[in-house]
């Protein structure tokens, strides 16, 4: 992708060449001895690999759906072990694969299912949470599940009021 824009860019502001005295413009691109349709065609081909590659991507992905999108965990004491489940479905036609599963802060520990999961199977996604001391009051943690989907990434929340 990153190949397009610096093309781009050099067609851009190479293509911008003085007016010689016949009043013409002259092309101003040298880009590692192409000329300015080599430059074009190149272009092209770089969007065609980007376009198919997007496409193969698409092909391979499936769609999930959560049992719920935010887990309150209710009133928490500090330095407590707190856990919930996410339940996923794959919703979709391909094998859902979850990436990785991250969360916002050292205190929420989130694990993904180890292996894929089958059409219209499912799995959780279990959080833990154990807020440290001093940490008081209304707790919002994000956690990020990356997966074969559209979009890539989802993401679900957890909450708590630690007294």
């Amino acid at each position: 992708m990153k190949r397009i824009y610096i093309l781009a860019a050099v067609v851009v502001f190479g293509s911008c060449g003085s007016p010689e005295k016949s009043g013409k413009i002259q092309s101003g691109v040298a880009a590692g001895g192409q000329n300015e349709a080599e430059l074009k065609e190149s272009i092209r081909e770089v969007a065609k690999e980007e376009a198919e590659r997007a496409q193969a991507e698409k092909m391979n992905s499936t769609t999930l759906k959560f049992d719920k999108m935010i887990h309150d965990y209710g009133d928490v004491k500090p330095d407590s072990e707190n856990t919930c489940q996410f339940k996923v479905t794959n919703t979709g036609k391909k094998p859902l694969v979850i990436e990785n599963v991250s969360a916002s802060c050292g205190c929420t520990t989130p694990h993904k299912p180890e292996g894929p999961i089958a059409p219209g199977a499912s799995d959780y996604i279990e959080v833990g949470f154990h807020p440290k001391p001093g940490q008081l009051n209304e707790i919002k943690k994000i956690v990020t599940v990356v997966a074969n989907t559209e979009p890539k990434i989802t993401e679900l929340q957890i909450r708590a009021f630690v007294k």
